[in-house]
């Protein structure tokens, strides 16, 4: 039988997606262990036990300076700060999809200054936004928006354009105006679109949220990693990259879960 049609097992399928992580866990315990053999004060490889006692002491023992849990803390920041960006994202990229895609003297207009915005390095004009909106959590939102929006934009545009005209013509003979069409025929089609853009997007968010926080923040994961660093604590930094990491694939997760249950329709093209 041919590679090109052998399809996997589900069962054979998770054991394949496990050894890439099972060798380089491996790697890394091996790694580890020689330095720690070499020099027990080494700090750039932590065992296991250390990255958990680190765990520990982020997670469950509070801080003596503010009497918070600094991981609850920093975690509850961030995501509220991910949270609000990607609200405000959906309903800017949504609108200007939707409105770019369907009509072409929108598009005609705006389009070129769409594309010109998803090309300039967001975290370039980081400076300018801390100058414009401060250093407060203003900026922070602000980075992600205008690092994702342009692109989200450019995505559900491209997918209105790519809907069949058929359905178009036959619901404007049906009498459906401009708006009718727009809400009733295209939208439907950009939501879907969105769930899915916004997974492919949010390794993108993460990073500005985090480029954000580490420049200018008193709480958040991306200031707690380049607070520690100074100390070189790869017993915490790792733990931290590796909450951050769950956290993604969690977002990620649920708005699969999302997009299967409220537009299981789309399920077969958009999996």
């Amino acid at each position: 039988m041919r590679l090109l049609n052998h399809q996997p097992q589900r069962s054979t399928s998770l054991l394949l997606a496990m050894i890439p992580f099972v060798l380089l866990a491996a790697i890394y315990l091996l790694n580890s262990s020689l330095r720690l053999a070499d020099n027990p004060e080494d700090k750039l490889l932590p065992s296991v036990a250390q990255m958990v006692e680190a765990t520990k002491q982020m997670a469950w023992v509070e801080d003596p300076a503010t009497g918070s849990y600094l991981m609850l803390e920093d975690t509850l920041a961030s995501l509220k700060r991910l949270g609000m960006s990607l609200a405000v994202v959906s309903i800017l990229g949504l609108v200007l999809g939707l409105v770019l895609g369907t009509i072409p003297l929108a598009s005609a207009t705006i389009s070129p200054l769409v594309a010109v915005f998803s090309m300039i390095p967001p975290l370039a004009i980081l400076p300018i936004l801390f100058i414009v909106f401060g250093l407060d959590e203003l900026s922070k939102v602000m980075l992600i928006v205008i690092g994702i929006t342009p692109m989200l934009a450019r995505d559900l545009e491209q997918r209105a354009r790519e809907l069949p005209k058929e359905v178009l013509i036959k619901a404007q003979t049906l009498g459906a105006n401009t708006w009718t069409v727009m809400i009733r025929v295209i939208l439907p089609q950009l939501v879907s679109r969105l769930i899915t853009s916004l997974r492919l997007l949010m390794g993108s968010a993460w990073l500005f949220l985090i480029s954000a926080e580490a420049i200018s923040a008193t709480e958040g994961l991306g200031y707690r990693i380049f607070l520690v660093r100074r100390y070189l604590s790869m017993d915490v930094i790792l733990p931290y990259v590796l909450w951050i990491t769950l956290l993604a694939w969690l977002t990620d997760y649920a708005l699969k879960k999302l997009h299967q249950c409220w537009f299981p329709w789309a399920e077969g093209a958009g999996r």
